[in-house]
């Protein structure tokens, strides 16, 4: 499903995360298959091509509610635990508002002002600059930032980062995501289970393992059937482990494009999400994240081969469309801040900032006045003096 608009962009998401399920049964059942062509091989090395492929299609049928009930308990597994699984991968904590005062305060603002549930707000001690948003619901609803960022962006520059996260969340960009991070983590374990007893088992191929059949019959039919047959099984786990990993493919990169846009349409301000961008443009890898969590991620410098599985656009490319079509301006790359070591180093004179521009901004403030949703005095925090 094409999508072409915001709308349309929603609906590809659920349709896409419809199809990608039922491909997980499907990637099961392949490797399932191939499973069973191996265990054949090695109850008896000495059976034709035909007598595998038909042994190992009874096996299948045989496993197939097994395998079934498998793939949907890994799902249930996901489903209440994903998150879970990422903090101890991220070593994200919950905060509260008396824990980070200016994040909550500034995801909040956001959050009243569109009448958008409140995520749940997680930090994840790193110098990188990073963030994600992740869950399948609305209780599970996340958001994620490194001390990092908190320390390199200014209030402005934040409030962009929330806006494109909540984005993703409310685009159903987080859904999908982790939807593709389940299949190709099952895929993956189960893929390297495989191949770990391939490589770690001393198979005879010659017909050694078979008492059955006659010595010259093995040679002359069973060795050659049996080392083609694994062929095959190796040929199949391979290609459900690149499917799984094409899976990436369905992540259209065009949601990043979309989540900068919806944290301008939040904020007001486009400025501030090209100079997030610009700040965090190669310092968001995160040491010891596994790929599924970089491509949840703000920003995912890490690339694969020819750029054919990244699954985010550049960074050049993401602010370009933000100072085409939201009249943004580009500073080029910038430098971080330097840090005083109080915490308080991106907090700079907003006087500094460029002024936003475009068609959210109020074209007649001078140069750093605030925009978005609290630049006027409003909510439970009171006046801004």
């Amino acid at each position: 499903m094409a999508a072409y608009g915001l709308y349309t962009h929603i609906a590809s998401n659920k349709f896409r995360s419809m199809l990608l399920l039922a491909g997980l049964f499907l990637l099961i059942y392949v490797l399932v298959y191939a499973g069973a062509l191996i265990a054949e091989v090695v109850i008896d090395s000495g059976g034709s091509v035909d007598y595998y492929l038909t042994a190992a299609l009874r096996d299948l049928i045989k496993a197939f509610p097994y395998a079934t009930v498998a793939a949907a308990l890994w799902i249930v597994i996901a489903y209440f635990f994903h998150q879970s699984i990422i903090d101890a991968v991220t070593g994200g904590e919950d905060v509260t508002r008396l824990q980070q005062p200016r994040l909550y305060n500034l995801l909040e603002n956001l959050c009243i002002s569109r009448g958008i549930p409140m995520p749940k707000l997680k930090v994840m001690d790193s110098d990188a600059l990073n963030a994600f948003a992740a869950g399948l619901n609305r209780r599970q609803y996340s958001v994620t930032v490194t001390t990092g960022l908190l320390k390199a962006l200014n209030d402005q520059e934040i409030e962009a980062v929330l806006g494109h996260e909540l984005t993703h969340i409310r685009n159903g960009d987080v859904q999908l995501m982790v939807i593709a991070v389940v299949i190709a983590g099952v895929v993956g374990f189960f893929g390297e289970l495989f191949f770990r007893s391939f490589f770690y088992s001393n198979w005879n191929f010659g017909g050694g393992r078979s008492s059955s059949r006659s010595s010259s019959s093995s040679d002359s039919k069973g060795g050659g059937g049996a080392i083609i047959v694994v062929i095959i099984a190796v040929a199949l786990i391979l290609l459900a482990w690149l499917l799984s990993q094409v899976v990436k493919l369905a992540l259209s990169r065009s949601r990043e494009l979309l989540a900068d846009a919806g944290s301008v349409e939040l904020t007001k301000n486009p400025d501030a999400m090209i100079s997030a961008l610009r700040k965090i443009e190669n310092r968001g890898e995160l040491p010891g994240a596994t790929s599924a969590v970089m491509e949840m991620c703000l920003d995912n410098p890490r690339q694969g081969f020819a750029d054919l599985f990244a699954t985010h656009p550049s960074v050049d490319s993401r602010v370009a469309a933000l100072v085409k079509f939201a009249g943004g301006h580009d500073p080029g790359p910038l430098a971080l801040p330097p840090d005083t070591g109080d915490g308080t180093d991106a907090n700079v004179d907003p006087k500094q900032l460029p002024t936003p521009s475009g068609p959210w901004s109020d074209a007649d403030a001078p140069a750093g006045t605030p925009q978005g949703p609290w630049a006027k005095p409003a909510g439970p925090w009171g006046k801004r003096m």
